[in-house]
């Protein structure tokens, strides 16, 4: 019997090693992960897949962290967003925070930490798609004259 996938993780850092690093180690772990080096690349992915949590580096060249998250919220709100930077600041952190950036992590991120944040996310995503689906039954029924 095939193993089942603990979370789809889509992880958006410029700095490729520890994408790699990263990627391998939740893989290991029974995650399936994709990753992009870029909040472009980012942006334009989740059109095409579904995520269970996203690990988003905050400082990065070009598209940065919370535009990418501006931008990922923009096109799907429901989508649960893990922030991470190896340069935190306590304004930084608020502003993803109010954006709809589901925690914040500091790098280097304690492992269990951040699977403990991805589970979380995971979670929260189910319940929201969970009641959309309810909701979207309810409709179905209130609509027809049975």
């Amino acid at each position: 019997m095939a193993e089942e996938i603990k979370a789809n993780v889509l992880l958006v850092d410029d700095e490729e090693q520890f994408l790699d690093a990263l990627s391998s180690r939740l893989e290991t772990r029974g995650y399936r992960v994709d990753t992009v080096t870029s909040g472009e690349d980012a942006v334009d992915l989740i059109e095409g897949k579904s995520f269970d949590a996203i690990v988003l580096d905050l400082a990065m060249p070009g598209l940065d962290g919370l535009e990418t998250l501006k931008r990922i919220k923009e096109k799907n709100p429901d989508l649960e967003i893990i922030m991470l930077t190896g340069h935190a600041t306590v304004k930084s952190g608020i502003e993803a925070m109010k954006m709809g950036a589901e925690d914040f992590l500091e790098k280097p991120v304690d492992l269990k930490e951040l699977l403990d944040k991805i589970g979380e996310a995971k979670h929260k995503r189910m319940l929201v798609v969970e009641k959309k689906r309810q909701e979207e039954v309810n409709k179905i029924i209130k609509s027809k004259s049975w």
